[in-house]
């Protein structure tokens, strides 16, 4: 390092006097006067000495990033080497804290870069996300938070309430002491399979979750009611059971909501409009790491997708602004005309599914195949109706004009309420069939549910989401196999004009999306009913990722019309969290409203699932009670919720703070945009006043 500055200059920075030669080289010269400018950064160039005296000063003050300083490389290797010499005077205790410090942030670094070494298909997505834009990349990234929640959450299910199912199953154990309220024929339930079968009914049952499906871990009706009662431990199956099902829902809004505040984080840095993207995407776009042609091909695409969608929301919204009244008037009119087609649409597809469910259920007596078919024929409609519907509804959506962001929100919207609903209205149907909500009381009149049809209802409704997951991934294979496959291989080996003006698919982002919002909200549906669904499902999306990957790029072409994925982001997670809302609701009326099955399940003999709370906390100790009553009086609950109420308008009113000075400072950006123009037009006039040429 000496050795190259005494080539550059006689008399350098490296002594710690500041001063250079007057032989020395131009370079060096354009060096010391950019170091010597007022308006550039400062440097203490004293001896070692005058630095000790100063060094409690220096303690306080944290020293500069020199990377992130605007300088020449040169300057920068005499100011370090000059700052290695400098050894300040420390206490111990600074001393300590330095290394800490130090220490903590090397760890930080080693651990941060070790999670992106090992974050789930990264390769995968950074080449999906150069090649079809941040949109396609979206779904992509959505699905893979998806596969780790659920894997998260089977992880929490298998440890609480199968692995001591299993342990506690094999030894002796006693049976919760519980108030038997029903009678004989209430307890009638013939769950074990016909040892004598045919060879493809094993198949048969593992595509429909009866027969040997039906007796396993897998479903509600295997699980008992006991409890290990030792000297110093104990555990309680039925109220294992209940609340790892809550944590479990709580743990899913906690990652949601996380997830979705880093989305709206990055939405408002960007400002969620062509302008700051455009800024963002030319000054700070490009990734200066990339390194091979196929990286920076990669990136290259990326941008260029970016920019596309920030061009093409401009241009609507420049064509909005140009508009007369009356274009305006026939433009919202064709609007509300075509929400209305797409609104009965959906109505027309609920119907379809409360009939096929209910005649579906009429014929749960039928074997073999055709009984199959029956059993997925709610699957089968719903699917249907899913698929045409808001094909249709896509294609009123291009009609009504809007940008490419509202576009996706309003096809998204539809979607997402013909989803939804129709799973509640299978849900609705169901239940009014188990609680004899039709009128038919004196099946109820009993048992207080339908015990001669659904003799272990909880069983019969896990069984029915098991088999809308099931379907839902056998129609995503069968759709790649049967439909994209073939319609590339047309396309590509055919020379009609028709054909290739139809082209090869696009990845429709919102219809994916929301297959895996439904599916989402399937699983947590069912979670209650079929404990391990959440494992089937996470294997499921690692399915459909292969899948949606492989088809993406054999099968697919650019979208001839992108979007832009900031708000997309943001939106995806609140559809999911509407669909975790709608599941939150069953979960919340099984467990509080209807009866549980007396022959099956952890909560046989119970008025209702929740009973069992109650139960295992008069059971508990006196003082334990006693600080749970403390928790929930109005002595802990009223200084609880005022604390937060104050941290909740501190931090709204700092959020109202930043926001302002976000605010001062765009408009900040814009008067200095316009001074710059004002500037460069004054110069121009005066250089044609003066003849100069330019």
């Amino acid at each position: 390092m000496n050795s190259q500055l005494r080539r550059q200059g006689s008399a350098t920075a490296v002594q710690g006097t500041g001063y250079t030669s007057d032989q020395g080289s131009p370079r060096l010269r354009r060096v010391t006067s950019s170091r010597s400018d007022q308006n550039g950064p400062q440097f203490n160039w004293r001896p070692a000495s005058a630095a000790q005296e100063d060094a409690g000063q220096e303690a306080a003050v944290p020293p500069k990033d020199l990377r992130a300083l605007p300088m020449p490389m040169a300057l920068k290797r005499a100011i370090s080497q000059v700052q290695q010499m400098q050894v300040p005077v420390l206490s111990s205790f600074q001393s300590w804290k330095r290394s800490k410090a130090k220490s903590l942030s090397r760890a930080r670094k080693s651990i941060g870069g070790f999670l992106h070494y090992i974050t789930l298909w990264r390769r995968s997505l950074n080449k999906i996300g150069g090649n079809f834009g941040d949109g396609v990349q979206s779904y992509f990234l959505f699905l893979r938070f998806l596969v780790v929640l659920n894997f998260l959450s089977s992880m929490l299910i298998i440890g609480f309430v199968l692995i001591p199912s299993i342990v506690f199953r094999s030894v002796a154990s006693d049976s919760v002491t519980m108030t038997d309220n029903g009678t004989a024929e209430c307890r009638q339930y013939d769950h074990k399979p016909d040892p004598l079968v045919r060879y493809y009914s094993y198949f048969l049952d593992l595509l429909s979750g009866t027969g040997f499906m039906e007796y396993t871990y897998l479903f509600y009706g295997y699980y008992r009611n006991t409890m290990v009662a030792e000297s110093d431990f104990s555990y309680n199956i039925p109220l294992a059971y209940l609340f790892t099902a809550v944590f479990y829902f709580a743990f899913c809004l906690i990652c949601i909501t996380a997830r979705a505040g880093t989305a709206v984080r990055v939405a408002v840095a960007t400002g969620g409009g062509a302008t700051g993207s455009y800024s963002r995407i030319v000054f700070t776009g490009w990734d200066f790491g990339c390194l091979g042609d196929t990286a920076t091909k990669l990136k290259q695409k990326n941008l260029h997708y970016q920019l596309q969608v920030d061009l093409e929301e401009e241009r609507i919204k420049n064509e909005a602004a140009s508009l007369t009244l009356r274009r305006k008037v026939l433009l919202y009119s064709s609007r509300i005309f075509l929400s209305l087609v797409a609104f009965g649409l959906i109505i027309a597809a609920f119907f379809g599914i409360y009939q096929a469910t209910t005649f579906s259920q009429s014929k749960v007596k039928e074997t073999g195949v055709l009984g199959l078919f029956y059993e997925y024929l709610p699957s089968i409609v719903i699917t249907v109706g899913n698929f045409v519907v808001p094909v249709l509804c896509d294609q009123i959506a291009l009609l009504e004009r809007y940008n490419p962001s509202i576009t996706v929100i309003v096809a998204l919207l539809r979607s997402v309420f013909l989803r939804m609903v129709s799973l509640g209205v299978l849900l609705f149907t169901l239940w009014s069939q188990i609680t004899c909500f039709e009128g038919v009381s004196e099946e109820c009149a009993l048992c207080h549910y339908n015990h001669k049809s659904y003799p272990c209802w909880e069983t019969r409704v896990g069984q029915e989401m098991y088999k809308l997951t099931l379907f839902d991934l056998l129609i995503t294979l069968a759709m790649l196999v049967l439909v994209e496959f073939p319609r590339r291989m047309v396309v590509d080996n055919s020379s009609n004009k028709l054909i290739q003006f139809v082209g090869r698919q696009e990845f429709l982002v919102p219809v994916n999306v929301l297959g895996l919002v439904y599916g989402q909200t399937v699983v947590w549906t069912g979670a209650l009913f079929c404990p391990l669904l959440p494992l089937i499902n996470t294997l499921k999306f690692v399915i459909v990722f292969y899948a949606k990957k492989i088809t993406l790029f054999s099968n697919c072409r650019p979208a001839a019309k992108t979007f832009r994925s900031t708000k997309s982001k943001v939106f995806f997670l609140l559809v999911l969290l509407f669909g975790w809302s709608l599941a939150l609701v069953a979960l919340i009326y099984s467990i509080a409203e209807i009866h549980p099955s007396m022959s099956c399940g952890p909560f046989r003999s119970l008025t209702s699932m929740w009973t069992i709370v109650p139960d295992s906390f008069y059971s508990l100790s006196l003082t334990t009670q006693g600080f749970l009553y403390f928790i929930g009086s109005q002595r802990f609950s009223i200084p609880l919720f005022l604390f937060f109420s104050v941290v909740m308008c501190y931090f709204i009113a700092l959020a109202s703070v930043y926001g302002k000075s976000v605010d001062l400072l765009k408009t900040q950006l814009k008067l200095e945009a316009r001074d710059k123009q004002f500037l460069v037009k004054q110069i121009e006039e005066l250089s044609r006043t003066l003849g100069v040429a330019r």
